[in-house]
């Protein structure tokens, strides 16, 4: 993060971030003194130096105090990847204001409901998300973060609230912002969780001290920036001067094309993703020079070890798994040597970070034994906006999973401590079945659930996505399972689905599984 810059540049950096602390003003304002002319971001309306975005940014936030948004306000932000979402941002960090990330995938009810119970004062969005908005967004200072050149927008643009202000600087506010990330609501109504912005630079340097990212690279997020994991990357590119390749929306070469196109060394992704590009064809992957990729980063939901070690093989041992939650950030984060050591693996804790595995008395469970899973580290949330907190025994805060360290002391995540099956009084968690299923050869994915049976309590259910040309019968995958796990693991059900439902943070919505019985 330290590089020769002209004195008076980097003293400027370092008046930046005394006044600011470490948030996105503050980076943003560094950047543009060191790096003036920089690439800051590439999005699908082109390119932005960190001068532009710091000058932007200034002017969009003075617009948004003509409009009465001040310190301690909160905005809601429902964007896509592109410039509006990180000028946005930076604009309330600016004022003081507290960003809320509304998921791109909610439906208008939701949308309404998550307003209501955190009340922000004014809405940023999408001209295509405006009829889902309409409602929750009433009574509130709205304005479009993107819109296409034939749309007629109602609320004034971000565009143009930048065009009409001041692009002084601004005074930092005696409170710094707070970022509000909504859960992915896979089980339910989605709840705020409130982090306040960092005290110093340790969080990125326990993630820098697993994930050798580097400063003033190109790194290409295709996991969308609401979610915790794409917002990471975000963040962990403040302090690189990073510049930070955008696309609205993912396609899988498109994505190989911007890692080519812009030389970057970091591709940020959900596990989905990574097999979205493994399904292109050999010849078409082979078009791009990926030579430059140093780091395949992904996190956000399961990563079976069968897929794990089919990524390494295509792209190089550059694959990095980090396990966590929305509330607890991150727990622990698997590197490519521990991947091709224990495929299925969630890895080690980073830099800082406490991980335990205790029992239902809070005692901490021998290597090789099932615990809940109970995380301590610098970024753990303060709590949900609407009241509420996960569970914390020692200073330490679940994640609500279950797993067991091997000898090494390496993680393995076997599913969440609310899925677990008891089948015939054999207690059986999805995970475990789940990753044998995705290893069979002719089987994309799968998800399994307990359903109700009057003889045995649950019983096992699986919905399988077969590979593109295969052929499995029902009584094929069953016997597949009992080969290679105890009887009581072999699900009494199979379905045969064309894909599994999905949030927009790509994680399986069981509840859509089991409401379909």
């Amino acid at each position: 993060m330290i590089a020769p810059t002209r004195p008076d540049r980097a003293a400027r950096a370092v008046v930046a971030l005394r006044r600011w602390g470490p948030t996105p003003a503050a980076a943003y304002t560094g950047s543009a003194a060191r790096y003036p002319q920089r690439l800051a971001l590439v999005d699908d309306r082109g390119a932005l130096t960190f001068e532009q975005v710091h000058l932007r940014s200034n002017a969009l936030a003075r617009g948004m105090a003509a409009e009465g948004i001040r310190e301690g306000d909160s905005v809601a932000i429902m964007c896509r990847n592109h410039r509006g979402f990180v000028e946005a941002t930076v604009a309330c960090s600016k004022l003081g204001a507290s960003a809320l990330y509304l998921n791109t995938a909610f439906a208008g009810p939701q949308i309404a409901d998550v307003m209501r119970r955190e009340d922000p004062k004014a809405l940023v969005y999408d001209h295509e998300f405006a009829d889902l908005v309409r409602e929750g967004g009433e009574g509130r200072t709205r304005f479009v973060g993107w819109c296409e050149p034939d749309d007629s927008p109602e609320d004034t643009t971000l565009e143009q609230t930048i065009a009409a202000a001041s692009q002084a600087d601004l005074k930092p506010p005696a409170e710094k912002g707070r970022v509000v990330i909504l859960t992915s609501g896979t089980t339910g109504t989605p709840k705020g969780a409130a982090r306040k912005q960092p005290d110093s630079l340790e969080p990125a340097a326990a993630l820098f001290s697993k994930i050798p990212l580097k400063a003033r690279e190109a790194t290409v997020v295709a996991a969308p920036m609401f979610h915790s994991w794409g917002f990471a990357h975000f963040t962990l590119a403040l302090p690189l001067a990073s510049t930070l390749v955008l696309r609205r929306k993912f396609d899988p070469e498109e994505t190989l094309r911007a890692v080519a196109e812009h030389n970057a060394s970091a591709l940020a992704v959900v596990p989905v993703m990574i097999q979205r590009m493994l399904e292109l064809p050999p010849e078409t992957i082979a078009r791009y020079d990926l030579s430059c990729l140093r780091v395949i980063a992904a996190s956000g939901s399961a990563l079976p070890g069968e897929l794990a070690v089919r990524a390494m093989d295509v792209f190089g041992d550059v694959l990095y798994n980090l396990y966590g939650s929305t509330e607890v950030a991150w727990a622990t984060i698997a590197t490519p040597a521990e991947l091709r050591a224990a495929p299925g693996t969630a890895g080690t804790p980073p830099l800082g970070t406490v991980v335990k595995l205790l029992d239902e008395a809070g005692h901490e469970v021998p290597r090789g034994q099932s615990g809940r899973i109970f995380v301590a580290n610098e970024m753990v949330f303060e709590g949900y906006t609407g009241g509420g907190n996960k569970e914390i025994l020692g200073g330490l805060m679940s994640t609500g999973d279950v797993g067991r360290l091997d000898a090494q002391g390496r993680l393995f995540v076997e599913g969440r401590d609310d899925e677990m099956i008891v089948s015939g009084g054999e207690n059986v968690f999805p995970r475990e079945v789940e990753d044998l299923l995705s290893d069979h050869p002719g089987i994309e994915e799968a998800a399994v659930i307990g359903v109700a049976d009057e003889e045995f309590g649950q019983r096992l259910k699986a919905f399988v996505v077969t590979r593109e040309g295969a052929s499995l019968t029902p009584e094929e995958i069953q016997a597949y399972v009992k080969q290679n796990l105890a009887r009581f693991k072999v699900p009494r059900e199979v379905v045969f689905l064309a894909q599994l439902p999905r949030n927009a943070t790509v994680k399986i919505l069981k509840r859509e599984l089991a409401a379909a019985q």
